[in-house]
């Protein structure tokens, strides 16, 4: 049974404290999360994208105010007639006009308009947010699951090695077979090889989250006992949350603000048949004028206010072919905005089905775990009364080393399916990764 203890001893130590020592400080999910707010470049591209947005609601809101213009010349006029010797004449020359517009139909859609640009731009932020949750936790759950089979892998190794130099022991004495020897053999080979492609594996998700945070991770954070609570979800019922993401999800919001745009712009181009008043206010002070007509310029200053009334009559049916062309991307914006909603709502189901169904698969491989280590239990014993074969305890063994393995990645899988679920729904915030944090 020492054997048998050594094995047991030998995997949960290399599964729980993997294969370089521990460092001081190991980074959790939320540390990488936090590092990934300042240096994603992807997620700092779409806060830029927003901040850019936000300035559409004062550039909507222009058309609505005064329009102040000043201009102004200077200019010296040499005049030469038949009349008399060569006369300079200093022109100068200031005017200031404001309009205010009164009845601009066209203006006050555009900022409608900007009002629901700047309210999907607030939307797109929120799921670019959302997105960096995902790509973090998907990356960190990817080097996890990469480090597990690196370490089961070492494992494997070492105790195949151990089972392989037994056997080699026990073919010297007589009491084995050259059988079971090249058996073990060639379970060891086999095992170096896929050693091999799992550390390359953890480089590969290493670098894929590097390209996230900038630096290299070195120690991550996992779990080892998964005796989590895995069904505290806010809504137990699949409709009830497809009723939830049609309320809360961005993409929804987006794409109900597309339509709205689209609406706004059917009254925009229609507008542009309508009349437009202003008021407008213009204030003038010139010298020299009339100067090149009668060879002595005067000295003007006049003040003028009024109402300016302009009616578009023809433009060529330009206006009526905008029309029908806003209408038609109106009727795009509204099939568009349809088609969103119905895969939102697959999405949520199918999200719903992985979670619980992952819930399902992390309770079975636990007990699989632990019926996979009583059969090596099992095995091990048979081989010292002789009932059981070298062959029987590597194939025991394999079983165990995967059960374990099965259960961390299903595990991984079912946090990710969490995250997309509340995702999907509008609700995937930084208090849900905290809670999948706390989790690991």
């Amino acid at each position: 049974m020492k054997f048998l203890q050594y094995i047991y001893i030998l995997l949960i130590v290399g599964i729980t404290g993997a294969a370089p020592p521990t460092p001081l400080y190991a980074a959790d999910l939320m540390d990488i999360y936090r590092e990934a707010l300042d240096r994603d470049a992807q997620y700092q591209s779409a806060r830029s994208v927003y901040q850019a947005a936000q300035e559409k609601l004062t550039q909507g809101r222009a058309g609505l105010l005064p329009n102040i213009t000043l201009s102004g010349t200077r200019q010296t006029q040499l005049i030469n007639t038949s009349l008399g010797p060569e006369v300079t004449i200093q022109n100068r020359g200031v005017i200031v006009t404001a309009t205010q517009p009164l009845i601009r139909v066209e203006n006050i859609v555009i900022f409608a308009q900007s009002k629901t640009e700047v309210a999907q731009a607030d939307s797109q932020f929120v799921i670019a947010a959302q997105d960096l949750i995902l790509r973090v936790a998907q990356a960190y759950f990817d080097v996890l699951s990469a480090q597990v089979d690196v370490t089961v892998a070492e494992v494997q190794k070492t105790a195949i090695l151990r089972q392989l130099e037994q056997a080699k022991r026990n073919f010297e004495v007589g009491i084995a077979t050259i059988v079971d020897t090249n058996e073990a053999q060639a379970r060891f080979d086999l095992t170096i090889s896929q050693e091999i492609a799992a550390r390359n594996a953890l480089e590969i998700s290493k670098r894929s989250l590097q390209g996230i945070i900038d630096r290299f991770p070195e120690n991550l954070v996992g779990t080892n006992e998964f005796t989590a609570e895995l069904s505290n979800m806010p809504y137990t019922d699949m409709e009830e949350w497809v009723t939830v993401a049609e309320e809360k999800n961005f993409t929804l919001k987006i794409q109900q603000a597309a339509y709205e745009l689209a609406k706004k712009e059917v009254e925009r181009t229609r507008s542009k048949h309508y009349p437009t008043v202003d008021l407008v206010a213009q204030y003038s002070d010139q010298t020299g004028v009339g100067g090149a007509i009668t060879g002595r310029g005067i000295d003007l200053t006049s003040k003028s206010i009024g109402i300016q009334f302009n009616l578009p009559l023809f433009e060529g049916f330009a206006t009526q072919s905008r029309v029908r062309e806003a209408l038609a991307n109106l009727g795009r914006a509204q099939h568009d905005l349809e088609n969103a909603r119905r895969n939102n709502a697959l999405q949520v189901r199918q999200q719903y089905l992985n979670v619980t169904n992952g819930i399902a698969q992390v309770n079975a491989l636990k007990q699989a775990l632990v019926s996979s280590q009583t059969q090596l239990e099992s095995t091990v014993l048979g081989q010292e009364v002789g009932v059981r074969t070298e062959v029987d305890v590597l194939n025991a063994q394999q079983q165990l080393y995967s059960a374990r393995r099965d259960l961390a990645k299903a595990y991984y899988n079912y946090l990710m399916s969490r995250l997309r679920l509340k995702a999907e729904a509008g609700e995937l915030d930084e208090d849900t990764l905290q809670q999948i944090n706390a989790m690991l």
